[in-house]
């Protein structure tokens, strides 16, 4: 990086933390300026410390802005890189059209804190979501990882529709637009039933990563989910066996016991990802995470 340009870069960082430890008026920050930086190198690194510079400040950490000044700053900062704000519509009522999947629950929240904080593990990657939801986990790193390609998947109908519509409220283009951006990853919404999901289905998705969050509700649930991940373990015979994520909420001990047994019967190994404290999203602050990379 040339001396002048470094130069410029640390006074757009200094006028972004200044500004978030005041809690200015977020129309007074340099979007403009940001916006010409991005466009011209697509730096994700010129992000990520922006984000070192205010909400993950020390000061910020230790005596955190409220909620909503925080969400609405974070809100205005992701749609940068690509030009379009992560939108979510969701239904209001936590069980809606016999499903779950229609509101967004606090595991997506701390998996793409996660991704933020790692988006190597993303980018330039095919990547699965099993059980996508509303779909927040998915855009946030579709705009923030650069990841080759992104498959939501899910198996309830207004789930799939609900998804669908996400997808296009934030400017993203589904993979049979003719018209999507080159620069955007390719895009499939899919249906994906855990319990019928055949090889040969699973092996068309070709995945360098798969994921998935808050999905461990009950035991037919954990049950179902361990076989898909079998199977797409089979699909991977002659070559490297996707990376796995799951990210959940921690409720109870025996839900957990139940899915680390059921790891263990199918050969499934794990280890828990060191857990990230430093909060990008709002949920609530007593509730314990985890998140568990699994190597079929």
């Amino acid at each position: 990086m040339a001396p002048e340009e470094s130069a410029g870069t640390e006074l757009l960082l200094q006028s972004f933390e200044r500004r978030f430890l005041a809690a200015r008026a977020l129309r007074s920050f340099p979007w403009q300026s940001l916006e010409a930086k991005l466009r011209d190198s697509s730096d994700s690194e010129l992000l990520r410390a922006i984000l070192q510079k205010t909400v993950k400040h020390p000061l910020c950490v230790k005596h955190p802005p409220s909620v909503k000044y925080a969400w609405c700053f974070l809100s205005e900062l992701i749609k940068k890189p690509s030009g379009g704000s992560v939108t979510l519509s969701e239904s209001t009522a936590i069980i809606s059209h016999g499903t779950t999947g229609l509101v967004t629950w606090d595991a997506a929240l701390y998996l793409a804190e996660w991704a933020i904080e790692n988006p190597a593990a993303f980018t330039h990657r095919t990547v699965l979501e099993l059980g996508s939801g509303a779909g927040l986990t998915g855009l946030a790193i579709c705009k923030m990882c650069h990841p080759r390609a992104y498959i939501f998947s899910d198996c309830h109908r207004r789930v799939l529709e609900q998804l669908r519509g996400n997808v296009l409220l934030n400017g993203l283009s589904l993979e049979a637009d003719v018209t999507a951006n080159s620069d955007s990853p390719r895009v499939t919404v899919a249906q994906l039933d855990w319990d019928v999901a055949t090889v040969p289905q699973l092996s068309a998705f070709q995945p360098d990563v798969v994921i998935a969050a808050d999905v461990l509700y009950c035991p037919e649930a954990i049950v179902s989910l361990v076989g898909v991940l079998q199977r797409l373990a089979a699909c991977c015979e002659h070559q490297r066996a996707p990376e796995v994520y799951v990210a959940f909420t921690v409720r109870n001990p025996e839900t957990c016991q139940l899915f680390t047994t059921e790891l263990g019967r199918a050969g499934i190994r794990w280890e828990a990802e060191p857990r990230h404290d430093q909060k990008l999203f709002p949920y609530e602050e007593h509730l314990e995470m985890a998140i568990l990379k699994l190597t079929p």
